[in-house]
């Protein structure tokens, strides 16, 4: 029977994996768990899946060449998420191991979050909320409507296209910045960086983390915005200079932001940004939600049944480096898989 080891912890594993997931994966073979209500160290994951077949790997820890180093039978890593980015891809590819990622289940979720945004921010919600919870008289002040107002979406991928849908909805003006994107659905502009910038009056940030991306978000890109003009990160902090983000909400260049993601831990917005009076934000929680959850974590127990029942799965990002598969295909045919058994 395989060994596969989950790494989320307790609360981790209740939150991004659930319970229904985790019993159809305790079926395709000897499921090894992170009991402890912290998230693993990097020589805690190395001790605790010495004799593993399979990692199934939430964000924490970083899967580092030293794993597969010092973890000689693993032969494949299931990433609960499309962002791999805490693995390392190029020494899982040396030591020949598997590396997959789950697809994209999250754009409902996080395309939802940010539309709340956008309202919480055009009407004051919480500045009221927080007036009230505090004791104090709640500022009245005049709001405005998402109809008739445009929408710059900046990435055009899963999120992007279910926001612009959702944007059409509500009655706003649509356009799009992606280089990468061949736009054909009507009703959306697409648009260069600087226009979307100058033009839009929500500036949602759903670009990828890249090199190209870093900083994308600066102090050159704030001051051609509207000062009118809300922004909205939900993509990764790495796309925002903080610094030029706080300088312009001092200095009132934007109206203000929404952030779920930013430079603190786990991809969570930095206090100091959190914090200012003109910004609202969450803890890296806009994909959250229970439909969300499973559908990466139901993506990952296909792919540890593909890989157990001699299949190369879906969401495989170094098939041509996976050597150390044939041995574990091999262990698993002559023990018996259970995998087609699997509910």
């Amino acid at each position: 029977m395989a060994s596969i080891f989950l790494t989320h912890s307790q609360q981790s594993c209740a939150n991004y994996y659930g319970a229904r997931a985790l019993e159809r994966l305790e079926a395709l073979g000897d499921v090894i768990r992170n009991e402890s209500a912290a998230e693993l160290s990097e020589q805690e994951l190395i001790a605790a899946a010495r004799d593993c077949d399979i990692i199934v790997s939430f964000r924490v820890p970083a899967i580092t060449a030293a794993v597969f180093e010092q973890l000689p039978r693993l032969a494949a890593v299931c990433r609960v998420a499309v962002d791999v980015r805490n693995i390392d891809i190029d020494a899982a590819s040396r030591h020949g191991v598997l590396v997959t990622r789950a697809s994209a289940g999250f754009g409902a979720s996080v395309a939802e979050w940010v539309i709340g945004a956008m309202i919480d921010l055009s009407r004051n919600i919480s500045v009221t909320a927080a007036a009230y919870w505090a004791g104090r008289p709640a500022p009245v002040r005049m709001g405005g409507e998402l109809r008739g107002s445009t929408l710059g979406v900046i990435g055009y991928g899963t999120i992007g296209q279910y926001l612009c849908r959702l944007g059409r909805a509500f009655g706003m003006t649509i356009q799009v910045c992606d280089p990468y994107a061949e736009i054909h659905e009507g009703g959306i502009v697409q648009v260069s960086f600087e226009d979307l910038l100058a033009t839009s009056d929500h500036v949602v940030c759903l670009a990828p983390a890249t090199p190209e991306t870093a900083k994308l978000i600066n102090g050159r890109a704030l001051k051609k915005m509207k000062p009118s003009a809300f922004f909205i990160n939900a993509s990764r902090g790495e796309l925002v200079d903080e610094d030029d983000l706080l300088r312009a909400l001092d200095e009132e260049t934007i109206a203000g932001c929404a952030l779920d993601v930013g430079s603190d831990g786990d991809q969570k917005p930095s206090p100091m940004v959190a914090r200012h009076h003109r910004v609202i934000a969450s803890p890296h929680i806009a994909g959250l939600t229970p439909q969300a959850v499973e559908h990466q974590a139901m993506d990952s127990v296909a792919q540890v049944q593909a890989i157990l029942t001699g299949q190369m799965p879906a969401g495989a990002i170094n098939a041509q480096h996976a050597r150390r598969l044939a041995l574990l295909w091999a262990e698993t045919r002559k023990a018996g898989s259970p995998a087609s058994r699997a509910p």
